[in-house]
């Protein structure tokens, strides 16, 4: 009676206060409450585990909500800024974590007190493999919940994570990592037990002796895999840092038409200069400080002509910085006939990129002025007779609108640095807008 007092006493209870301290009540009690207080209960239960993914400083569009029931009850999603590589932890080489336990194991000492030796040496035995199994479980355990997993990262940085290590291999080094350290408790719990069972005090020795053994093999044969991890921490924290809120310049275009070379007249970079297409390997980052503000410039590999589909991992970094960065566009263009992409097919890249990221703030430069030659340079391939007027037109100014600039001759120079400091300070303008729209709408009602 009095239990059935105290529910019925609950119930006259606000149902907040009921919904707050439900977690209190018997299993059988709660079947019995009352279908107003369950709502509000259920009512908390969802505000707790909503999870809504916020992508900053992308393009991308805001994709449907409705995947979103899919996530799993009480598992919240949270997609990181920029900047997760930098919060990878220090990995250390499979050989220095296997010493590192072995040392800290091998000094453990038995209980105080025991007189008998063999339960002595049992007690030391058991507490020496339990050290061992807890210090390697307990780093790796450190080190999978340390990296992030890649739906939490930033999509520009999951496209970098993709691109640069190949796709699926982050996921499987860690998944390594988390097989061993489950193989490690197995054996090293199995392997206590076997010699806290121990008869004797040498039996005793020599199940620690097997123990430490058996666990010493399965982390020498596949701790390889922390070396992995390590190589893949090396790779993803020299990966350029970009900050969202600074407005960023992005060089694009063919490979070869001189973009390296403007980034080192326009920032702080310094990519390497070569007369061969693809100079550059990956995602460069330089800096600006125009009127004591600062700028971000990047330099991206050279797009060919071809389908997305076929294209290679390097031209797929450039589309992802379009992507999934909130960056103006420098589009350099060479007609002089030196990169080794016809002017046509320039065209042709060109009008689909512009097409595709028409909502970038964008500047045209061509570059390589001093070289251009009269009547325009035709390839081979080409056939300047069937040329449209608009491509006919590019061959010999380019789009509407382009600065002419030579880095040999410095002509055009001034001019292209006045409009990049315009230009980014339009970018700057739409960055705070943008931010200011987000408070906004974050803001409580």
């Amino acid at each position: 009676m009095k239990g059935a007092w105290s529910l019925l006493h609950q119930w006259h209870l606000p149902a907040g206060f009921v919904a707050k301290r439900s977690c209190k009540f018997p299993a059988a009690c709660n079947s019995a409450t009352p279908l107003n207080v369950r709502k509000n209960m259920c009512f908390c239960a969802q505000m707790q585990t909503a999870a809504y993914e916020i992508v900053n400083g992308s393009y991308v569009p805001t994709g449907d909500k409705e995947g979103s029931s899919k996530v799993k009850e009480n598992e919240t999603l949270n997609v990181e800024n920029v900047g997760a590589f930098q919060k990878l932890p220090m990995v250390m080489p499979s050989v220095d974590v296997l010493y590192s336990a072995l040392r800290k194991a091998k000094k453990v000492s038995p209980t105080k007190g025991i007189a008998n030796a063999a339960k002595r040496e049992r007690n030391r035995g058991a507490k020496q493999l339990d050290t061992l199994m807890k210090e390697l479980a307990v780093k790796l355990r450190t080190y999978t919940e340390n990296f992030p997993s890649k739906k939490s990262l930033h999509p520009y940085e999951r496209s970098l994570v993709e691109l640069t290590l190949g796709d699926g291999n982050y996921e499987q080094v860690l998944s390594r990592v988390d097989t061993l350290r489950k193989k490690v408790v197995s054996i090293g719990k199995e392997q206590a037990s076997l010699c806290a069972k121990s008869m004797s005090k040498r039996e005793a020795e020599q199940r620690l002796t097997e123990g430490m053994n058996k666990i010493e093999l399965i982390f020498s044969v596949e701790g390889k895999v922390l070396d992995d991890l390590l190589n893949i921490a090396k790779t993803l924290r020299a990966m350029p840092v970009v900050d969202l809120e600074t407005p960023t310049l992005c060089l694009v275009g063919a490979p070869n038409v001189g973009k390296s070379s403007l980034v080192r007249l326009l920032s702080t970079g310094k990519p390497e200069i070569c007369n061969y297409p693809f100079t550059t390997r990956g995602i460069l980052m330089g800096h600006i400080t125009l009127s004591y503000q600062n700028f971000q410039v990047t330099d991206t590999p050279g797009l060919l002509r071809r389908h997305d589909d076929d294209r290679n991992n390097l031209e797929k970094l450039t589309l992802a910085v379009l992507s999934h960065l909130p960056t103006a566009v420098l589009y350099v263009h060479d007609l002089s006939g030196q990169c080794g992409t016809s002017p046509s097919d320039q065209f042709i890249i060109y009008n689909e990129l512009k097409e595709r990221f028409g909502d970038h703030l964008w500047l045209d430069v061509v570059s390589k002025c001093d070289l251009l030659s009269n009547p325009p340079a035709l390839f081979a391939t080409e056939d300047g007779d069937s040329d449209s007027s608009e491509l006919a037109r590019y061959r010999i100014m380019g789009p509407d609108g382009t600065i002419r600039v030579s880095v040999t001759t410095e002509t055009g120079i001034n001019e292209l640095k006045s409009k990049v400091h315009e230009l980014l300070l339009t970018q700057a303008t739409r960055i705070d807008k943008g931010k200011s729209h987000q408070e906004t709408m974050n803001s409580p009602t």
